[in-house]
């Protein structure tokens, strides 16, 4: 049986122009709101978690690996949605967390997360050694990425044999492969205050593929490069903490040619989050046909939350509110960690950027005990009572529309996936198969 998405890259090449979507995100609101619309579609839903999310130690989430799947699988039974059409994915797998240590050190932690991903069950394995660690000298660049990336591959690849053990009709895992990785996350400061964003040259994207080749030749595994479907390259597309930079198909024209040479491989487009749905179609059609979205989808969650928020405070007596947007900022400067480097300002535009930011850095800090427990009293305030379709109007006006319609059933928690679904929606119209 092959990989879903090599079957699909094997009707892109034969005109079919359709692609996949991948939700980074661990929000159990989140996942439920895409499997809602994916449900009835033969679509498969593809679920990354990151490096820093999940990992042998537990990420930030808590999660290793195996407890990432179960998570999943658990959700799939309680929303009625098909694992066998769950893939899972692996962002950004590497050295990244540990950028700061030596290099022996970073890449044996490199070695276990992978080990882990693969052994867990996850199938689509993005392998990144983009960044450079802490003894890594003036020169690093293509040899060292493709080196380190061929020995990473090698251990997953092991990793699938240990795993065939176990379960002889294993899925094996494909790879993405890249030297010019956006970051996580979205823009830094710096990055923001540029002109643009630089699309890769298609000279350089040919010299990544040609130099992994050879490392994974290098590096024992040359047959194992048939199982490299993507490539992540910069198409011109980043969001940062207040602007979008829009994807410019004229800008990519020759970077776009140069991928119709492979015929099975396409483009990993990263940070595609708040572009317009016909610039993602339009990444689809230029051959980017993996696209990536994280960011886009919590900040529609926030925006939602806050929505609610200020219909609790129509609604139910300030003693018994939720405070769920005074909690969640008061939280936030508690522990900075998560944005004190993507926000600077005066305190005026740090609380704005707290809030509002498209980094969405307030996404790290839903899971906090706190914060979680005042949703739980929003959502909780809002089923005891009546909601007005004035306020939903006022502060949900699309949602109000669908349940004018009939297309959504008035609850707290329909309102919230129906927000999500928007971002949702976009990414379906891109990737759907063209007739």
């Amino acid at each position: 049986m092959n990989h879903p998405i090599m079957d699909m890259i094997k009707r892109y090449k034969t005109g079919k122009q359709e692609g996949i979507f991948s939700i980074c995100t661990s929000n159990q609101t989140v996942i439920e709101a895409v499997m809602e619309k994916l449900r009835n579609s033969s679509m498969y839903l593809m679920i990354e978690a990151t490096a820093n999310q999940v990992d042998q130690f537990g990420g930030y989430t808590g999660m290793k690996p195996i407890d990432f799947k179960r998570y999943v699988e658990k959700l799939c039974v309680d929303n009625n949605f098909p694992f066998e059409r769950v893939i899972l994915g692996g962002d950004h797998l590497g050295p990244l967390t540990w950028k700061n240590q030596q290099s022996s050190v970073a890449m044996n932690h490199a070695k276990e997360l992978i080990r882990q991903y693969v052994l867990a069950g996850f199938t689509k394995i993005h392998i990144d050694t983009s960044m450079p660690l802490v003894d890594d000298g003036p020169v690093f660049g293509d040899e060292i990425i493709a080196e380190r990336a061929g020995v990473l591959c090698k251990v997953a690849e092991e990793a699938f044999l240990e795993r065939l053990k176990s379960y002889p009709d294993a899925l094996h895992p494909v790879y993405v492969i890249g030297s010019e990785v956006p970051i996580p996350g979205g823009a830094e400061a710096e990055e923001e205050e540029s002109h643009g964003i630089q699309v890769t040259s298609p000279d350089a994207f040919e010299k990544t593929v040609h130099s992994f080749k050879n490392a994974f030749e290098k590096a024992g595994i040359g047959e194992s490069f048939d199982y490299v479907v993507g490539v992540v390259v910069q198409p011109g597309v980043e969001f940062g903490s207040e602007m979008v930079w829009d994807y410019n198909r004229e800008k990519a024209k020759t970077l776009s040619f140069s991928i119709e040479k492979y015929p099975n491989i396409v483009f990993e487009a990263h940070s595609t989050d708040y572009q317009t749905k016909e610039n993602l179609r339009a990444l689809v059609e230029d051959g980017f046909a993996i696209l990536k979205v994280g960011p886009a989808l919590t900040f529609a969650l926030r925006e939602g939350l806050f929505a609610l928020s200020h219909i609790e405070n129509e609604l139910i007596e300030e003693a018994k509110r939720s405070n769920f947007i005074k909690i969640l900022d008061e939280t936030m400067i508690l522990n900075p960690v998560y944005w004190e480097k993507h926000y600077h300002g005066s305190d005026a535009f740090l609380r704005c950027e707290r809030k509002y930011s498209l980094s969405d850095r307030s996404r790290y800090y839903l899971p906090n005990k706190e914060v979680q427990s005042s949703i739980d009293r929003l959502i909780e305030n809002l089923k005891n009572v009546k909601i007005p379709m004035t306020l939903v109007s006022q502060y949900m006006n699309t949602q109000y529309k669908e349940i004018r319609n009939h297309q959504l059933k008035l609850s707290p928690v329909n309102l919230l996936k129906s927000k999500i679904g928007e971002v949702v929606e976009d990414y379906i119209y891109a990737t759907r198969a063209s007739k």
